[in-house]
Protein backbone atom coordinates (compact mmCIF):
# COMPACT_ATOMS: atom_id res chain seq x y z
CA UNK A 1 0.00 0.00 0.00
CA UNK A 2 1.24 3.78 -1.06
CA UNK A 3 2.49 5.34 2.01
CA UNK A 4 0.84 8.74 2.00
CA UNK A 5 2.49 12.13 3.47
CA UNK A 6 -0.55 13.10 5.81
CA UNK A 7 1.17 16.72 6.12
CA UNK A 8 -0.39 17.58 2.32
CA UNK A 9 -2.99 14.87 2.56
CA UNK A 10 -4.62 14.64 5.91
CA UNK A 11 -4.13 18.53 6.43
CA UNK A 12 -4.58 19.00 10.70
CA UNK A 13 -6.85 21.94 10.17
CA UNK A 14 -10.18 19.98 8.83
CA UNK A 15 -12.63 20.53 11.16
CA UNK A 16 -16.59 20.10 11.69
CA UNK A 17 -18.83 21.73 13.63
CA UNK A 18 -22.09 19.53 14.22
CA UNK A 19 -25.25 22.08 13.32
CA UNK A 20 -27.92 20.46 15.00
CA UNK A 21 -28.55 17.61 17.56
CA UNK A 22 -31.48 14.78 17.22
CA UNK A 23 -33.93 14.25 19.38
CA UNK A 24 -35.13 10.65 19.23
CA UNK A 25 -37.72 8.03 20.64
CA UNK A 26 -35.04 5.83 21.32
CA UNK A 27 -33.25 6.94 24.11
CA UNK A 28 -30.65 3.89 24.45
CA UNK A 29 -29.22 1.62 21.66
CA UNK A 30 -31.03 -1.51 22.14
CA UNK A 31 -33.86 -1.28 20.40
CA UNK A 32 -32.75 0.79 17.38
CA UNK A 33 -33.63 -0.31 13.84
CA UNK A 34 -30.53 -1.54 11.88
CA UNK A 35 -31.52 0.50 9.33
CA UNK A 36 -33.70 3.61 8.34
CA UNK A 37 -36.97 3.23 7.40
CA UNK A 38 -37.90 0.16 8.46
CA UNK A 39 -39.80 1.99 11.49
CA UNK A 40 -42.12 4.28 10.40
CA UNK A 41 -43.51 4.91 13.46
CA UNK A 42 -40.05 5.96 14.74
CA UNK A 43 -40.42 9.79 15.15
CA UNK A 44 -37.92 12.89 15.88
CA UNK A 45 -36.62 15.80 15.95
CA UNK A 46 -33.78 17.68 14.40
CA UNK A 47 -33.14 20.89 16.60
CA UNK A 48 -31.04 23.44 15.08
CA UNK A 49 -28.06 25.24 16.89
CA UNK A 50 -29.16 29.06 17.39
CA UNK A 51 -25.81 29.75 15.29
CA UNK A 52 -27.29 28.46 12.01
CA UNK A 53 -29.87 31.05 10.68
CA UNK A 54 -33.34 29.80 10.46
CA UNK A 55 -33.11 30.62 6.73
CA UNK A 56 -30.98 28.06 5.87
CA UNK A 57 -34.06 25.68 6.03
CA UNK A 58 -35.77 27.74 3.28
CA UNK A 59 -37.64 25.57 0.85
CA UNK A 60 -36.62 22.40 2.17
CA UNK A 61 -40.40 21.77 2.61
CA UNK A 62 -40.46 21.01 -1.39
CA UNK A 63 -38.65 17.77 -0.33
CA UNK A 64 -40.56 14.78 1.51
CA UNK A 65 -37.68 12.86 2.50
CA UNK A 66 -33.72 14.10 3.58
CA UNK A 67 -30.71 12.76 4.49
CA UNK A 68 -28.67 13.03 7.79
CA UNK A 69 -24.62 13.04 8.42
CA UNK A 70 -24.03 12.95 11.69
CA UNK A 71 -21.94 11.53 14.08
CA UNK A 72 -21.70 8.02 16.18
CA UNK A 73 -20.76 10.28 19.44
CA UNK A 74 -21.22 7.13 21.59
CA UNK A 75 -18.75 4.80 18.99
CA UNK A 76 -16.10 7.45 19.09
CA UNK A 77 -15.64 6.41 23.16
CA UNK A 78 -15.29 3.41 22.42
CA UNK A 79 -12.63 3.55 19.46
CA UNK A 80 -12.89 2.58 15.97
CA UNK A 81 -11.97 -0.90 14.11
CA UNK A 82 -10.70 -2.06 10.68
CA UNK A 83 -12.39 -5.37 11.20
CA UNK A 84 -16.19 -6.14 12.58
CA UNK A 85 -18.92 -8.44 12.82
CA UNK A 86 -22.10 -7.32 11.31
CA UNK A 87 -25.27 -8.30 12.92
CA UNK A 88 -26.64 -9.95 9.31
CA UNK A 89 -23.72 -12.00 9.34
CA UNK A 90 -24.75 -13.56 12.79
CA UNK A 91 -22.16 -11.69 14.13
CA UNK A 92 -20.35 -14.69 13.10
CA UNK A 93 -17.82 -13.57 10.50
CA UNK A 94 -15.92 -9.93 10.11
CA UNK A 95 -16.24 -7.84 7.54
CA UNK A 96 -13.51 -4.40 6.78
CA UNK A 97 -14.97 -2.14 8.76
CA UNK A 98 -15.22 0.00 5.36
CA UNK A 99 -17.64 -2.51 3.97
CA UNK A 100 -20.08 -2.49 6.97
CA UNK A 101 -22.80 0.39 8.04
CA UNK A 102 -20.87 -0.19 11.37
CA UNK A 103 -20.64 2.80 13.74
CA UNK A 104 -16.98 1.87 14.99
CA UNK A 105 -15.52 3.83 11.67
CA UNK A 106 -12.35 5.80 11.50
CA UNK A 107 -14.43 9.24 11.88
CA UNK A 108 -17.57 7.89 13.60
CA UNK A 109 -19.59 9.37 10.88
CA UNK A 110 -23.09 7.81 9.60
CA UNK A 111 -25.65 8.96 7.15
CA UNK A 112 -29.48 7.87 7.43
CA UNK A 113 -32.29 8.61 5.05
CA UNK A 114 -35.95 10.03 6.99
CA UNK A 115 -38.99 11.36 6.06
CA UNK A 116 -39.47 14.91 6.83
CA UNK A 117 -43.15 15.16 8.66
CA UNK A 118 -43.10 19.11 9.23
CA UNK A 119 -40.96 22.16 9.91
CA UNK A 120 -40.99 24.57 12.43
CA UNK A 121 -38.92 26.56 10.91
CA UNK A 122 -38.53 29.36 13.34
CA UNK A 123 -37.93 27.31 15.75
CA UNK A 124 -35.06 25.92 13.52
CA UNK A 125 -36.80 22.73 14.45
CA UNK A 126 -37.56 19.51 11.05
CA UNK A 127 -39.64 17.01 12.77
CA UNK A 128 -39.19 13.66 11.08
CA UNK A 129 -40.22 9.71 10.95
CA UNK A 130 -38.60 6.22 9.78
CA UNK A 131 -35.54 7.76 11.90
CA UNK A 132 -32.22 5.11 13.12
CA UNK A 133 -30.53 7.61 15.49
CA UNK A 134 -30.28 7.74 19.40
CA UNK A 135 -31.16 10.67 21.44
CA UNK A 136 -28.36 13.26 21.32
CA UNK A 137 -27.01 12.02 17.91
CA UNK A 138 -24.77 15.13 16.52
CA UNK A 139 -25.95 16.54 13.77
CA UNK A 140 -23.52 17.21 11.04
CA UNK A 141 -25.44 18.23 8.05
CA UNK A 142 -28.60 17.35 6.04
CA UNK A 143 -29.46 17.15 2.45
CA UNK A 144 -32.22 17.13 0.27
CA UNK A 145 -32.99 13.20 -0.73
CA UNK A 146 -33.12 13.38 -4.63
CA UNK A 147 -34.91 9.72 -5.72
CA UNK A 148 -33.92 10.12 -8.94
CA UNK A 149 -30.37 10.10 -8.69
CA UNK A 150 -30.50 8.66 -5.03
CA UNK A 151 -31.98 5.37 -5.51
CA UNK A 152 -30.35 2.66 -7.79
CA UNK A 153 -32.97 0.02 -8.26
CA UNK A 154 -30.54 -2.43 -9.68
CA UNK A 155 -27.64 -2.15 -6.91
CA UNK A 156 -26.84 -5.30 -5.20
CA UNK A 157 -27.09 -5.34 -1.61
CA UNK A 158 -24.07 -7.80 -0.81
CA UNK A 159 -24.36 -9.11 1.92
CA UNK A 160 -26.51 -6.63 3.60
CA UNK A 161 -30.23 -8.55 1.81
CA UNK A 162 -33.78 -7.13 2.96
CA UNK A 163 -34.59 -8.50 5.85
CA UNK A 164 -37.86 -11.06 6.36
CA UNK A 165 -39.71 -10.79 9.67
CA UNK A 166 -42.61 -13.44 10.73
CA UNK A 167 -42.59 -12.27 14.48
CA UNK A 168 -45.81 -11.95 16.06
CA UNK A 169 -46.10 -9.48 18.83
CA UNK A 170 -48.80 -9.66 21.18
CA UNK A 171 -49.63 -7.27 24.16
CA UNK A 172 -50.80 -7.84 27.46
CA UNK A 173 -53.68 -6.71 28.69
CA UNK A 174 -52.26 -4.08 30.70
CA UNK A 175 -49.60 -3.08 28.43
CA UNK A 176 -52.58 -2.42 26.40
CA UNK A 177 -53.74 -0.05 29.05
CA UNK A 178 -50.65 1.92 29.26
CA UNK A 179 -50.70 2.31 25.36
CA UNK A 180 -54.01 3.44 25.10
CA UNK A 181 -53.78 5.78 28.05
CA UNK A 182 -50.20 7.15 26.47
CA UNK A 183 -51.98 7.98 23.85
CA UNK A 184 -54.62 9.76 25.07
CA UNK A 185 -51.90 11.87 27.06
CA UNK A 186 -49.64 12.82 24.31
CA UNK A 187 -50.72 12.05 20.72
CA UNK A 188 -47.99 9.34 20.33
CA UNK A 189 -49.17 5.68 18.54
CA UNK A 190 -46.98 3.84 21.08
CA UNK A 191 -48.54 0.55 20.63
CA UNK A 192 -47.82 1.06 16.58
CA UNK A 193 -43.30 1.78 17.67
CA UNK A 194 -43.31 -0.58 19.67
CA UNK A 195 -44.66 -3.39 17.38
CA UNK A 196 -42.97 -2.26 14.63
CA UNK A 197 -39.41 -1.99 16.88
CA UNK A 198 -39.76 -6.16 17.69
CA UNK A 199 -40.68 -6.66 14.93
CA UNK A 200 -37.25 -6.29 13.46
CA UNK A 201 -36.05 -8.43 16.64
CA UNK A 202 -33.50 -6.41 18.45
CA UNK A 203 -32.05 -8.92 19.73
CA UNK A 204 -28.25 -9.19 18.48
CA UNK A 205 -28.27 -12.04 16.30
CA UNK A 206 -25.71 -14.49 18.09
CA UNK A 207 -27.91 -14.29 21.36
CA UNK A 208 -31.15 -15.82 20.24
CA UNK A 209 -32.60 -17.14 23.64
CA UNK A 210 -36.07 -16.48 24.96
CA UNK A 211 -34.67 -15.01 27.91
CA UNK A 212 -37.10 -11.68 28.90
CA UNK A 213 -35.55 -8.83 27.68
CA UNK A 214 -35.82 -4.94 28.28
CA UNK A 215 -36.17 -1.75 26.12
CA UNK A 216 -36.88 1.83 26.68
CA UNK A 217 -38.69 3.84 23.90
CA UNK A 218 -39.03 7.81 24.91
CA UNK A 219 -39.97 7.77 28.59
CA UNK A 220 -41.18 4.24 28.48
CA UNK A 221 -39.75 0.87 29.96
CA UNK A 222 -40.95 -2.09 28.39
CA UNK A 223 -40.44 -5.53 28.98
CA UNK A 224 -41.24 -8.64 26.72
CA UNK A 225 -40.04 -12.28 26.21
CA UNK A 226 -39.96 -14.02 22.85
CA UNK A 227 -40.93 -17.51 22.50
CA UNK A 228 -39.93 -19.03 18.88
CA UNK A 229 -41.98 -16.85 16.65
CA UNK A 230 -44.16 -14.51 19.13
CA UNK A 231 -43.17 -11.49 21.08
CA UNK A 232 -45.08 -11.15 24.10
CA UNK A 233 -45.21 -7.64 25.46
CA UNK A 234 -45.36 -7.94 28.92
CA UNK A 235 -45.29 -5.06 31.02
CA UNK A 236 -44.83 -1.22 29.54
CA UNK A 237 -44.27 1.19 32.98
CA UNK A 238 -43.99 5.40 32.25
CA UNK A 239 -41.13 6.67 34.05
CA UNK A 240 -41.10 10.54 34.62
CA UNK A 241 -38.74 11.83 32.04
CA UNK A 242 -38.84 15.09 29.51
CA UNK A 243 -41.21 14.42 26.27
CA UNK A 244 -40.05 15.52 23.22
CA UNK A 245 -40.64 14.92 19.64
Amino acid sequence: MTQLNHKTTDPADISIKPIGIVHSCFTEKFGIPRQPGLVPAATGSIELYDWVEASSLDDLGVFSHLWIFFHFHQAAKRGWKPRVRPPRLGGNKKVGVLASRSPQRPNFLGQSVVRIDRIDQPGGIIHISGLDLLDGTPVIDIKPYIPYTDSVPDASEGYAFRPVHTLEVIFSPESLKVCVAYKARYGRQLKQLISQVLQQDPRPAYHQDNRTYGMRLWDINIRFSINQQTITVQTIEESHYAHTT
